[in-house]
């Protein structure tokens, strides 16, 4: 997918971003979703997977996706095993989005690949990646911005907004994104508490 040259199509003026082809293919997976996946009950995880693999993304056999997240383009959109995308979360895949093995998406967060070159006259829009490590947790209505990569493990608290990486098993909050304190994980077959990142699955 290709974004068109601000200084030829002039956004700003009412010009296009997106190709023809681009516009049209979300138009018809917007109104798919809206019809077949919006509205149904969240159990129903297995549909909404067929849903988003016919219209291209990556989608784990056990990952969860619920009705009411909104997903720009599935094509960018690669979810691992046992990850979720909590209800309301906000995935604008302008770029590609992948969210790793056990990660965490919760309600109303956005993850978002795309901005704009906010010294440029035409406005130009301009993409990267946004990766959510294995076992990192976007908490509820967090914001993570293009390019960012949370580490393995890494925590992003409520409404916190991230706009560099999240070091691995560190727990981040606030505007912008600052850490708190390490992550640790308690074993409750000895009652340890220990880092997991030097503990093997």
């Amino acid at each position: 997918m290709k974004i068109l040259d601000a200084r030829s199509t002039r956004p700003l003026e009412g010009g296009p971003t997106y190709s023809i082809a681009n516009r049209a293919f979300r138009a018809s997976w917007m109104l798919t979703w809206l019809l077949l996946a919006s509205w149904t009950p969240p159990l129903m995880h297995g549909w909404r997977r067929m849903l988003l693999r016919l219209f291209g993304a990556k989608i784990a056999p056990n990952a969860a996706v619920y009705g009411s997240v909104k997903i720009w383009y599935p094509p960018h959109l690669d979810v691992g095993r046992f990850a979720v995308l909590g209800p309301g979360v906000n995935i604008y895949c302008v770029e590609k989005i992948t969210i790793h093995d056990y990660a965490i998406v919760s309600q109303g967060a956005n993850l978002c690949s795309a901005g704009h070159d906010v010294e440029d006259v035409f406005f130009q829009t301009v993409a990267r990646p946004v990766t959510v490590g294995r076992r990192a947790w976007v908490a509820a209505e967090a914001f993570v911005g293009p390019g960012v990569t949370l580490g393995e493990g890494a925590v992003l608290g409520a409404r916190g907004c991230a706009f560099r990486d999240l070091a691995p098993w560190t727990i981040y909050g606030g505007n912008p994104a600052r850490i708190l304190k390490p992550r640790s994980l308690r074993f409750d077959e000895d009652g340890a508490s220990e880092n997991i990142a030097r503990a093997a699955e």
